[in-house]
C-alpha cells in the first residue's frame, strides 16, 4: 500500500492557490479535487471537517479518497483550521503544512 496525497480545493479559495504553489515548489505531487465542481467531494470534506473547509489535505491509500486511517476527533467546540488530525489537515499555515508533510513522509525535514 502506498500513501497518496489528496487536496480538496475550491476555485474561490486563495489559500488553495497558495497551497498548490507550495506543494509545487516542494516537488510534491497531489491529486486535487475541486469541491465546487464535485458535490461528492464537498460532502466528503463536510464529513471530515464539519464544514466545506479548504484546503483540506488527506493522506490516502493508493488511489482512494478515504483517509489511510480514521482521523482524530476535533476537540469539543473547535473548528478544523490548522488541527493535525493524523491523516487529515485543514486550512494549515505554511509551517503547519510543512511539518505535517514531513511527518507523513512526503517531504524531507
Amino acid at each position: 500500500m502506498s500513501k497518496q496525497l489528496v487536496v480538496y480545493i475550491a476555485t474561490w479559495c486563495p489559500d488553495c492557490r497558495y497551497a498548490q504553489e507550495a506543494l509545487a515548489e516542494w516537488g510534491i505531487s497531489a491529486r486535487y479535487v475541486n469541491i465546487t465542481r464535485n458535490p461528492d467531494a464537498a460532502a466528503r470534506v463536510r464529513a471530515l471537517t464539519g464544514f466545506e473547509s479548504v484546503p483540506t489535505f488527506v493522506v490516502t491509500a493508493d488511489a482512494g479518497f478515504d483517509p489511510i486511517e480514521p482521523p482524530a476527533a476535533l476537540p469539543a467546540g473547535s473548528g478544523p483550521r490548522g488541527v493535525d488530525r493524523g491523516p487529515v489537515l485543514t486550512e494549515p499555515t505554511q509551517a503547519q503544512l510543512r511539518a505535517w508533510l514531513v511527518k507523513h513522509g512526503f517531504l524531507k525535514a
